[in-house]
């Protein structure tokens, strides 16, 4: 076990229990800067990581009751393929080209995903008033599913998270807020379920590519399942502003070195 990779895995750990976000945006480019791998095979890397993360998230909301099945599934239906795609992408990429220009084109889309993830963050930030007002309505029985428009989001950020590992928690849960009107406990749990479909997905493919590092996978774990716990009970303590001013600090300086 590489203890460096395990000490910036439970580093993410933290994040993640602080905020139910920063996995895959902070996982890839601490990878690609800290411990210098390519970006492909980050990306490989960091979605069966997450995949095996949210696999625990998920079933604890279900536990909990707290996914909407109906929503979860028209999501599916478009991200599963979409994750497929995206994988296949970055196979075609690294198969057709060389090293040197899959991993710039690869950086490039990162890059451009970590701005958009800082987007739906500063939104969700912006916008948490309004959602702590829908929070406190229970849905209404028999309420319409908007499913063409759940089917599309999910093609489009399945393909977006199969090529970058990224997206699958900020993108996914901004803009289910945006077309549903889901309580914000059954907001976080579809998205974290749905999360487990298409970075499973997408994993599988990469692995099936040789994208991916199972003994930095194991590391990683090692790190973040402590660190998870640890932010848990953190979360009481630390402002949540603060972790995420951080934290868009640092997609915005990642974001920067990707896309010069």
């Amino acid at each position: 076990m590489d203890w460096r990779v395990a000490a910036g895995g439970w580093l993410v750990g933290v994040l993640i229990g602080l905020t139910g976000m920063g996995g895959g945006s902070v996982m890839t480019p601490m990878m690609i800067f800290l411990f210098h791998m390519h970006p492909g095979l980050a990306v490989g890397t960091d979605l069966v990581y997450s995949c095996i993360t949210k696999l625990v998230g998920a079933a604890a909301h279900m536990r909990q009751r707290t996914i909407d099945f109906r929503t979860l599934g028209w999501l599916s239906l478009g991200s599963v393929p979409g994750a497929l795609m995206g994988s296949l992408a970055v196979q075609y990429l690294q198969r057709h080209w060389t090293m040197e220009a899959s991993d710039h084109v690869i950086a490039q889309l990162l890059g451009g995903m970590y701005i958009l993830i800082v987007l739906a963050m500063a939104w969700r930030w912006w916008a948490g008033r309004r959602a702590d007002r829908k929070a406190a309505a229970a849905p209404v029985a028999g309420q319409r599913v908007p499913r063409t428009s759940l089917a599309l989001l999910g093609l489009v950020g399945g393909g977006l998270v199969g090529m970058t590992s990224v997206g699958s928690g900020a993108l996914f849960v901004s803009v289910m807020a945006l077309i549903t009107a889901l309580p914000a406990t059954r907001l976080v749990g579809t998205d974290i379920a749905v999360g487990v479909l298409v970075t499973g997905t997408a994993g599988l493919a990469h692995l099936a590519f040789g994208n991916v590092d199972l003994p930095m996978v194991a590391s990683l774990l090692a790190g973040s399942i402590p660190g998870i716990l640890m932010g848990s009970r953190l979360i009481v303590r630390v402002p949540e502003s603060v972790v995420r001013v951080g934290l868009m600090t640092l997609l915005c300086w990642s974001s920067y070195n990707l896309l010069k």
